[in-house]
């Protein structure tokens, strides 16, 4: 009964978000969207992201739904990237597959700036209900790494303080532990893919399940940072060449 009952609230928002499709795919026109209203929508970017907030909060600041990330004030080069990814197939995700299918990459860019410039509260997320071994496991991979394993910290790229750095790597805070877990595993596995670097694929494959489970429960136990900016371009030496996944 509760695979219906989730069948059919995906449908419904499926539904909806397919009506807000017509004004991100800019089919925004001095004709009503709905036949049975009058209403016309304003051509502004606010707008054309609304089929975006409908699921990813009014300010990107991530839906209630464990699956939908935070997107607000992430780099909008790491934004971008990702649109384009669901764009043109390689990550995976019907329904933004479908919403992005004909946008051009300037439209993409409109997008990615809109959301990179929010600056939208972060929730507060349940804590994650597992053992304090596996926490600790967690902060050390994140904050450390396994040197005996070659696996470098999540900190070693994306900032000591996790919120990123510009242009491209993007924040791990403010993440649901199932959301962090489901993408560490789709790089792991080789689903999850951008042409511009390979660098999560080639971390993630060295990472066991346990791993996993504890990377994600350790960095959604977070709270918010005091300064949530990414870091600038050029001020971290990152521990991957990604280009050949070669630590350094």
């Amino acid at each position: 009964m509760m695979k219906v009952d989730r069948c059919s609230a995906f449908l419904s928002r499926a539904g909806w978000v397919a009506i807000l499709a017509a004004l991100v795919s800019g089919y925004v026109t001095s004709e009503p969207v709905l036949a049975q209203s009058s209403v016309t929508a304003p051509d502004s970017t606010a707008t054309r992201v609304m089929a975006c907030t409908a699921c990813h909060g009014e300010k990107g600041q991530g839906g209630r739904d464990d699956y939908f990330p935070r997107l607000a004030g992430k780099p909008s080069a790491y934004l971008f990237h990702q649109l384009v990814a669901f764009r043109d197939g390689q990550r995976k995700y019907p329904p933004m597959n479908y919403l992005l299918a004909y946008l051009p990459d300037s439209y993409l860019r409109e997008m990615a700036d809109y959301f990179a410039a929010q600056h939208a509260p972060f929730p507060e997320l349940p804590r994650p209900d597992v053992s304090p071994e596996v926490m600790g496991l967690g902060k050390k991979l994140a904050m450390e790494g396994d040197e005996t394993r070659h696996i470098p910290s999540c900190a070693a790229c994306h900032g000591p303080t996790l919120t990123g750095v510009e242009p491209g790597i993007p924040s791990l805070l403010g993440l649901h532990s199932k959301y962090i877990s489901a993408q560490l595993g789709a790089s792991r596995y080789g689903t999850r893919v951008i042409t511009t670097s390979q660098c999560m694929q080639k971390v993630a494959s060295q990472l066991s399940e346990e791993d996993i489970a504890a990377v994600s429960a350790w960095l959604s136990s977070l709270p918010a940072p005091e300064n949530p900016a990414p870091a600038s371009a050029g001020s971290l030496k990152l521990a991957l060449t990604c280009d050949s996944g070669e630590v350094k």
